[in-house]
């Protein structure tokens, strides 16, 4: 199907509104991989961007945080990891992933341990129970709502013992970060009165849990973080808030929509069969199930030099997007890249991004997938999609609201 990128406006949400528009990426990487994008009515700021969409020069950019900034560059006083520019000194240079260089690598010293394969390793008996749980419920059921009922469960749960919150708080942080992350009701650089409601009640809870861990640490990652020094000073609330936030919203939104795209690719095909009667295959189709849903589409940078990326001359401060969930369909990486393929080797998904930002929550995202789905294909023959699928309307996260499904 011919696209004409001149009429393509990656910042009009209403062209995500039922899902990643794969026909224009398909475009963008045969025809301009490195685009620049005009800015449009619905563009923060009135100011246009580079739009990064093969594999190769995202794998390249994503590499090089010295070039390519996730907090600013080039002059600019705000930047960040998002389209439109977020204040320096309240997102950007302050939430993890909008760090970069020495402090960068001293926060995610203090994380790494709490996320490594061997702590994750620990937590798996638990979240395996959880797991039977949660399925058992919804499979006694016939169906469900997948995405509430399951793909959201699993992952609350998880992010709700990893950062020390009381397990019947976890649906009051998931609404708050659904609302902030969900564009149901505004558009790019534009706030509503639900997200600010939201942004302000999470930033709440999370001052007063941080402070409660001050005074009575536990073994949680929020503990350690209140606990660690880094250039010799403690980190400050804000600091800890924000890492807050940004882990209860990365750790409950990423897998669950990683789940749901699965089951949704899933539902009908023969390849539910191959896996209930061959579990060999599920490492490798949880990897294939990450490349499908590339929930995370995109992640800004700020170009800190003039330089030159896929024969484009940029320019420092230029804001440059790097669009993992083309990335992830490059025809010159991926055999038959629109095709679910459950055995698909190699696997070359930048998923979880690439480089110095590679996601923090890779080993416990990878192990829920798999124990959801070890659980499911234990006990459900087919599974069915059972109504509407509701999409969330983003640019950013490529989200399901609602999942209906019945089960064989």
């Amino acid at each position: 199907m011919d696209v004409d990128l001149d009429a393509v406006d990656l910042t009009d949400l209403d062209r995500f509104a039922r899902g990643f528009p794969h026909d224009v990426f398909t475009a963008l990487r045969r025809e301009s991989p490195v685009w620049w994008h005009e800015p449009t009515e619905h563009t923060p700021g009135g100011e246009g961007f580079w739009v990064v969409s093969r594999h190769g020069d995202v794998v390249a950019a994503a590499g090089d945080a010295a070039t390519y900034s996730s907090h600013r560059g080039g002059g600019r006083e705000g930047g960040g990891t998002l389209i439109e520019d977020l204040p320096t000194g309240f997102a950007a240079g302050v939430l993890l992933n909008m760090t970069d260089g020495p402090r960068h690598h001293a926060i995610r010293k203090v994380v790494t341990p709490a996320v490594s394969p061997r702590a994750i390793a620990r937590l798996e008996s638990d979240l395996a129970s959880r797991t039977t749980a949660i399925v058992d419920a919804a499979v006694s059921a016939g169906g469900c709502d997948f995405v509430v009922d399951v793909a959201a469960e699993l992952p609350l749960q998880a992010i709700a013992l990893l950062m020390g919150v009381p397990q019947e708080d976890r649906h009051r942080l998931f609404e708050w970060a659904n609302v902030t992350l969900d564009y149901r009701d505004r558009d790019l650089g534009e706030d509503s009165d639900a997200a600010q409601h939201a942004a302000t009640e999470m930033l709440a809870y999370g001052a007063a849990l941080v402070a409660a861990k001050r005074r009575d640490p536990g073994d949680d990652i929020l503990s350690a973080m209140a606990g660690a020094e880094v250039d010799g000073e403690p980190l400050d609330d804000l600091t800890l808030q924000m890492f807050f936030s940004l882990l209860i919203a990365a750790g409950s939104e990423t897998t669950r929509n990683t789940l749901a795209h699965a089951v949704l690719a899933l539902a009908g095909a023969h390849e539910w069969e191959l896996l209930r009667r061959d579990r060999s295959l599920l490492p490798r189709a949880v990897e294939e199930m990450l490349r499908w849903a590339s929930s995370t589409a995109y992640n800004r940078r700020t170009a800190t030099v003039d330089t030159e990326l896929g024969g484009e001359r940029i320019r420092a401060g230029d804001k440059v997007t790097l669009w993992w969930a083309s990335a992830n369909r490059d025809e010159e990486v991926f055999a038959d890249p629109f095709r679910f393929d459950i055995g698909r080797e190699p696997n070359k998904h930048v998923a979880f991004g690439h480089g110095p930002h590679f996601c923090l929550g890779a080993n416990l995202a990878r192990l829920e997938i798999r124990l959801v789905f070890e659980a499911l294909l234990d006990r459900v023959p087919t599974v069915a999609v059972a109504g509407d699928v509701e999409w969330m309307r983003s640019n950013k996260h490529i989200g399901i609201r609602h999942l209906p499904v019945a089960f064989g």
